[in-house]
């Protein structure tokens, strides 16, 4: 009886820590997006973004399918999940927007940079970043999907200090943000224009960021349907008081 409870330990302690593995696979993803960077393939390195994004909404109901909390409880996965979203959703395309050819000067491009991994830093401090619906308060720092969508549209440089600045200002404002699977109001609309962003973003990498009009304007209208949309609902919820 004993062996099979040491036996059984080992087994929940391996499940747990494969579970762990394929997590931590995001940081070798991002170290590929990052060599890419280097070489200025941004294609490429959207795609690997990509797998990693899609490497991070699986993994977390993964670990609750199998209690990995439970089968070894002296492991952190949400630290884990924490510096691998730090690099994937924050570094990374904070390193991307400085260089990928957003602003002449290269002062300011860096500035904008440090003003993302700044104030994203702080963003993961806060506890308070998810409201009672489950909607994040403050822009959740989701830089990977801002800086792909700028590098499809390609806007002035006005236009990209103007965004990343005021995103990085709602970082600190208690204006809601969506979660698309968490927050129940309107979920079913909310999942098909999240499905919709994702395939105009494929269709968008296929064709190495430079999509047909058609394209474009979807990964457009969905982007800011996902960007408002919680905004609208907690502006509806407070006349409704």
């Amino acid at each position: 009886m004993a062996n099979l409870t040491i036996v059984s330990k080992h087994q929940n302690a391996l499940i747990a820590l494969a579970v762990h593995a394929f997590t931590a696979s995001g940081v070798v993803l991002a170290m590929l997006a990052a060599f890419a960077a280097f070489r200025l393939e941004w294609t490429e390195f959207f795609a690997w973004l990509g797998i990693a994004l899609f490497v991070d909404g699986v993994d977390g109901p993964i670990a609750r399918r199998f209690e990995v909390e439970r089968r070894l409880p002296t492991f952190s996965g949400a630290a884990l999940d924490t510096v691998v979203d730090y690099v994937t959703y924050v570094f990374l395309p904070a390193f991307a927007i400085a260089f990928g050819g957003f602003v002449g000067a290269t002062w300011l491009a860096l500035t904008l940079a440090g003003v993302i991994v700044f104030t994203s830093a702080m963003y993961y401090a806060d506890t308070r970043m998810k409201m009672k619906n489950n909607a994040f308060r403050g822009f959740p720092v989701v830089w990977n999907g801002v800086a792909f969508v700028l590098f499809v549209f390609r806007p002035d440089d006005t236009v990209v200090i103007a965004v990343t600045l005021a995103l990085a200002v709602l970082t600190f404002l208690p204006v809601a943000f969506i979660h698309p699977v968490r927050v129940e109001k309107w979920r079913p609309l909310t999942l098909a224009v999240t499905l919709a962003w994702f395939v105009f973003a494929g269709v968008s990498l296929a064709y190495g960021l430079t999509p047909p009009p058609g394209i474009a304007a979807g990964l457009l209208l969905t982007t800011v349907y996902l960007l408002l949309v919680a905004a609208v609902q907690q502006g509806l919820e407070m006349i409704r008081r």
